[in-house]
């Protein structure tokens, strides 16, 4: 019998602040707010086309989903912003499409490559003295989103899952929302157990 992959922990807030604080470079902060704010994968950050950007919508066109499947994401303010600031300064005369391309050495104006980009993660986990994935910022947002209260369906939507089975495990570890809803219905259980007693 095949055992699940034990899913990676979410970030808590307090350590999402901590390591945005750390990233000075305006590229790394687009790429980990990606990640964080719209659920994209790492490769799908590395392929992330130059047309694929409506900033005017604030959203995002994902055509190399997993399996070949396209979805669109939408931007939060934040994440908006810090694409918009680094397009502001990417070299605009390099022949290639993608978003984000190596900054330094012979390389220079090619795009990154997934393992690029999970070197700078690497990089700011060890700076912050965090235990931190690229992965583990899309389980985050999947768990942020749940816990203030979003449907599952959507969440399934944004995060480009074919079955609704692979985001309820994945937003597994959230009991937040359970928590609240449960709060909420015993107070109108007991509500009704209150006007029915007697007397």
């Amino acid at each position: 019998m095949r055992l699940a992959r034990p899913l990676p922990k979410h970030l808590r807030d307090q350590e999402v602040v901590t390591l945005f604080n750390a990233i000075i470079s305006r590229r790394d902060r687009a790429m980990l707010m990606l990640m964080l704010r719209c659920g994209l994968r790492v490769a799908e950050v590395a392929d992330l086309s130059l047309d694929a950007a409506d900033l005017k919508h604030s959203r995002l066109y994902i055509n190399n989903g997993k399996g070949g499947k396209g979805r669109v994401v939408y931007l939060s303010r934040d994440a908006a912003y810090g694409l918009m600031e680094y397009l502001q300064v990417r070299r605009p005369l390099v022949k290639t499409k993608r978003v984000f391309l190596v900054e330094k050495g012979r390389c220079r104006g090619k795009p990154v490559s997934v393992r690029g980009i999970q070197k700078r993660i690497e990089h700011y986990a060890k700076e912050c003295g965090l235990d931190v994935s690229c992965h583990q910022l899309r389980h985050t947002m999947a768990t942020q989103l749940l816990n203030a209260d979003a449907d599952l369906v959507t969440i399934q939507d944004l995060l480009g899952h074919t079955r609704i089975k692979t985001t309820q495990r994945y937003c597994r570890v959230s009991n937040i929302k359970v928590q609240r809803n449960y709060l909420k219905a015993m107070e109108e259980v007991m509500r009704r157990a209150a006007r029915n007693s007697p007397g």
